[in-house]
């Protein structure tokens, strides 16, 4: 039996398949007829006619068709109408038999099919089928020019989303703000006896990956109400209006639902600050879009029980209109992890996989500083992975530390050839990072050094681990991490007395935590408490942007210049006051390609207990170099 969804389009074949038949009886037949009709002159026809060859004549309203035998082959000819008042005598003569066609004139009824209906309902159908590409081009999943206006909002409920606040990890803070809009959902009552009100909207932030979106899920599983879920990019139409009617809609629907919650992700989609410089005019369609948005959010009341959540990392390019009291009244920081967060994160995701007897998560937690939730899901995917890979039915400790140099740094590149001479340049490099590492105080201790070329482009890399969270670093802290940064060119500088491009990433980031300390953190005294520098998007990455003058500017090279050239002489001091653990380390490094960092500690410690004890005094008084970089080259 057919639906009626299935009649619809049997319907449309059928009205094509009859205008391609009217089209092609009665617009192609009379051209297809006449292909095999040759045209010759009327002196030609007179001259077949006397020598026999034409067989039969058909006389027409403006020309003469006739058939001939030529080479024993009969054809069909036509010549123009001619007078010539003895061409009947000739055919008599000749025996041909002739005739006239009278032309029937066309029925009134046909020749209004053919000369305005046809046409006009061909018209028609082409541009309905277009508008149905275009609506679906547009994203509106096949409706009518109807739908433009419609949200896209996908409802969910709790039975299809079945997120609690139970899969959130690492987000305490915030799954405590979010909690009070899930008790006001429940329990409206006791906030209205008192008189307070729900917030309208509330704001999460920060960077991506950190559960934004999963928490915005589960504040709706927690409150079992209808969950609107929305990109703000879907507001943005080629055609202007469009997104404002999307938003009345969305509202609409919201209403009509409530209690429920509206999600709006990636928000600076829609609520970028509006164009002040006066060139827009103000009319484009996206500020017509977050002036829409900013209307229905005055206009419903927070009793009703609609709560509006949205998501960004870019806050500093939000509206002040949209942020103010009274629309996102709650603006919630979903900020990177901590070490326990990091912890929970782990064993949330671990849940679902068949893991060893003795994962040690705090460890893992420890190794992963700055790792987003979505950075530690794909860690245990990976060690997941790995543990297929190597047979096992479950994930081992050393699967999971794996996995995150795979995240880090990428898969090992088994089939590289590197030279015995440049592997024992990288092996030196990195063994100077370690040296540099282990023997500066208040340092990570080194847990892994490998020679194995990586995906990512490393030739090899040096792993150390913070025992302790940090939240804060001192201005020598953040000296002898420039120290280590530099150690493995010292290493290359001292024993081969060369340069390579290895230590690339290493310039990168020395320089840039040293124009921190100077412009950001203000460590310097020649320019004591002041802001050189701004950074934008911190949650993405961060651009910073000089507010100095060009004279600044150029003391700040300098300044930065000064504290990477101290750095990289006091790399070259420890290097040399160790260069005998420094040839030992390397050497074995070259034979096992990778070593751990209790291997690494062994080999420093022995026979020279006290190698910690010569560096007592790390603090490094940040003077003038220009006497000092002599030395170092």
């Amino acid at each position: 039996m057919q639906t009626g969804n299935n009649r619809k389009p049997l319907m449309y074949y059928w009205i094509g398949a009859l205008l391609l038949f009217i089209i092609l009886r009665f617009g192609l037949g009379p051209v297809l007829n006449n292909e095999n009709t040759k045209e010759v002159s009327y002196s030609q026809f007179i001259e077949m006619v006397e020598n026999k060859e034409v067989t039969e004549v058909q006389k027409e309203q403006y020309r003469t068709v006739f058939k001939a035998k030529k080479d024993g082959k009969e054809k069909n000819y036509e010549v123009g109408n001619w007078s010539d008042p003895d061409i009947t005598q000739r055919l008599i003569d000749n025996k041909v038999k002739f005739g006239q066609v009278i032309d029937e004139p066309m029925s009134p009824f046909l020749s209004l099919l053919l000369t305005s209906i046809v046409p006009i309902g061909f018209i028609l159908l082409m541009g309905y089928m277009m508008s149905r590409s275009l609506t679906k081009q547009l994203g509106k999943g096949g409706g009518d020019f109807m739908s433009f206006g419609k949200s896209k909002a996908k409802i969910y409920v709790k039975s299809k989303t079945g997120k609690t606040f139970k899969d959130v990890a690492g987000q305490e803070e915030a799954k405590e703000s979010l909690d009070e809009i899930v008790d006001f959902l429940h329990y409206p009552q006791k906030y209205r006896e008192i008189g307070a009100v729900c917030p309208k909207g509330v704001l999460l932030i920060g960077p991506p990956g950190t559960g934004k979106t999963l928490m915005a899920q589960a504040v709706a599983g927690e409150a079992d109400v209808p969950f609107f879920s929305i990109s703000g990019s879907e507001f943005v139409e080629m055609f202007v209006g469009l997104g404002a009617s999307k938003v009345r809609d969305l509202f609409k629907q919201a209403k009509e639902k409530a209690p429920c919650i509206v999600f709006i992700d990636e928000i600076d989609a829609i609520g970028k600050k509006r164009d002040t410089s006066g060139f827009s005019g103000g009319n484009d369609e996206r500020e017509q879009t977050l002036n829409q948005l900013l209307n229905e959010m005055d206009g419903f009341d927070a009793t009703e029980g609609v709560v509006l959540l949205a998501a960004t990392n870019r806050p500093e390019i939000l509206d002040p209109a949209l942020t103010r009291p009274g629309r996102f009244d709650r603006q919630i920081r979903v900020e990177l992890p901590d070490l326990i967060g990091r912890k929970d994160i782990l064993k949330v995701h671990a849940k679902d996989v068949k893991m060893g007897d003795n994962i040690d998560f705090e460890e893992i937690a420890r190794m992963t500083a700055g790792t987003s939730g979505a950075d530690l899901a794909n860690i245990i995917n990976e060690a997941a992975l790995r543990a297929v890979r190597e047979g096992r039915n479950r994930v081992a400790q050393e699967d999971l530390e794996e996995s995150i140099e795979v995240v880090i740094a990428g898969q090992q590149k088994k089939n590289s050839v590197i030279s015995d001479d440049q592997k024992k340049i990288i092996a030196y490099h990195e063994v100077g990072h370690a040296l540099a590492t282990a023997i500066q105080t208040n340092k990570k201790p080194v847990t892994k050094i490998t020679i194995v070329p990586r995906t990512s482009g490393a030739l090899g890399y040096t792993m150390s681990v913070d025992r302790d969270e940090k939240y804060i670093m001192t201005k020598q802290e953040l000296f002898d991490e420039i120290v280590t940064l530099t150690g493995g060119r010292s290493a290359e500088e001292l024993i081969f007395n060369t340069k390579t491009t290895g230590a690339s990433n290493d310039i990168e980031r020395a320089t840039k935590i040293a124009r921190a300390m100077v412009t950001q953190y203000g460590m310097e005294d020649d320019f004591d408490f002041v802001q050189l520098e701004q950074t934008h998007g911190r949650y993405l990455g961060g651009e910073n942007r000089l507010i100095a003058s060009t004279g600044t500017a150029d003391k700040i090279d300098q300044k930065v210049m000064e504290i990477i050239k101290q750095a990289h002489y006091r790399a070259i001091e420890i290097l040399k006051d160790n260069m005998d653990k420094l040839h030992e380390i390397s050497d074995y490094l070259l034979k096992k390609e990778t070593i751990t960092g209790d291997e690494f500690m062994e080999i420093l410690n022995r026979e020279n207990s006290d190698v910690s004890n010569k560096e007592e005094n790390t603090d490094v008084n940040l003077k003038d170099t220009n006497n000092e970089s002599d030395k170092i080259e």
